[in-house]
């Protein structure tokens, strides 16, 4: 099980370096990614909350700024609620099967999956044309990689053993987080470090990193 964006790389992005991954593929977050993925996945988390403040009176958020880098940040720095392309992928090595997320899932509702573990029934992640389904049958949790599909593959694990792939994928997310933290002392201007990292674990639903004062 693992902590994955979908990547969605614009064209043209020049505020600091990036990898080349597959459009539309999966990037793992973890604490082994080198410098250039770390900026993609920071580029990507950015770019899902990189939307206009709404023409509406009880919008009260400010107006983007007219630098590059604070118009790409406005978003992620300004909205309450959080969105990151992506969630929990989770491969079964015996057989091959990989239950993705879906276009209703989000990386931000990562912990959702403790509710099948404390005794929730289902969890739906997305709709036609592909609906991956998580269930729980008693002691044993099912997932169902598209439940359209009568012949859909399945991943059949113990409850236990979901409990500790979860804790793996808090680890790797919070590893990510650390990586994260030192990336945007480096690549960010003072000002904006310790608002973005702040803002990535609220993305993440983690605590906020601990960093030094900027001078």
């Amino acid at each position: 099980m693992q902590p994955v964006l979908e990547i969605n790389t614009p064209v043209g992005f020049d505020l600091w370096p990036i990898a080349g991954i597959e459009r539309f593929g999966f990037l793992p977050l973890s604490g082994g990614l080198p410098p250039a993925e770390v900026g993609t996945a920071v580029m990507r988390i950015v770019g899902c909350n990189d939307i206009d403040p709404e023409d509406d009176p009880e919008d009260d958020r400010p107006p983007r700024p007219a630098d590059p880098l604070g118009s790409f940040l406005h978003g992620l720095l300004t909205f309450d609620s959080l969105y990151a392309a992506g969630g929990l992928r989770v491969t079964d090595d015996s057989t091959g099967t990989v239950f993705l997320p879906g276009c209703c899932d989000g990386l931000e509702d990562w912990r959702d999956w403790h509710r099948l573990v404390d005794g929730g029934d289902l969890l739906g992640f997305g709709h036609e044309p592909v609906s991956p389904l998580a269930e729980r049958f008693g002691d044993t949790v099912r997932l169902t990689v598209d439940a359209e599909r009568g012949d859909s593959p399945v991943i059949e694990l113990p409850v236990t053993e979901l409990r500790r792939l979860l804790a793996g994928v808090e680890r790797d997310l919070a590893d990510f987080l650390t990586l994260a933290t030192g990336w945007a002392h480096q690549w960010l201007p003072p000002g904006h470090r310790i608002p973005v990292t702040t803002a990535l674990a609220r993305v993440l639903d983690l605590p906020a990193p601990t960093v030094p004062p900027e001078q």
